[in-house]
């Protein structure tokens, strides 16, 4: 079970990230979105993911960085392939992860929203630890921020559709939904 004190999960690595925003005042969190990440592209494991989320990620270790240089990018969470979670921005703040955005046709999803990115890519299953750790977060999440509701659960590819693609085809959003509700019905009996 995660806990959440002051916007920070008690049991996760907690890795504070530069890239980030505060809150206004009355912005209401009411949307999470899914992501995926590898670095490099395919690859697990190491700590090129969070040197990127944290400004320190050397562009010259791989040919496939050369386009990152500079780059500000930050997600609330990652869940790595073994369900380690790595938190790097206060759920209070604005993560940096939806960039151009609309959800129901509201636009800027990075002020209303929370952001986690799974380790993985389009075309790879992610594993049982991590679908467990996202129920588990999602759950908590939904507890501390009742506005996140099943519908306003989604993936990047829901909230950018011409630019982005994940958590991608293999994410099986039917399994974790029904895990979610299925815990969900259990925490409440």
């Amino acid at each position: 079970m995660f806990s959440i004190s002051s916007g920070w999960l008690t049991q996760a690595e907690q890795l504070p990230s530069s890239y980030f925003a505060a809150r206004e005042l009355g912005d209401d969190i009411n949307l999470l979105v899914i992501h995926n990440i590898s670095l490099p592209a395919g690859e697990f494991g190491g700590h090129c993911i969070s040197d990127l989320f944290l400004g320190k990620l050397d562009c010259s270790a791989h040919a496939s960085f050369a386009g990152l240089a500079g780059v500000e990018v930050s997600a609330h969470c990652l869940i790595r392939r073994d369900g380690h979670v790595i938190q790097y921005v206060s759920f209070e703040d604005k993560a940096w992860h939806a960039g151009v955005s609309s959800f129901k046709k509201r636009e800027r999803c990075n002020d209303y929203s929370i952001g986690i990115e799974l380790e993985g890519t389009d075309e790879i299953p992610y594993t049982a630890e991590q679908y467990q750790q996202l129920i588990a977060l999602t759950l908590c999440l939904q507890n501390k921020y009742p506005a996140i509701i099943m519908d306003n659960i989604v993936g990047h590819c829901d909230i950018a559709p011409v630019r982005k693609t994940d958590p991608g085809p293999v994410f099986d959003w039917q399994y974790f939904r029904q895990c979610l509700t299925e815990q969900a019905t259990r925490n409440n009996t």
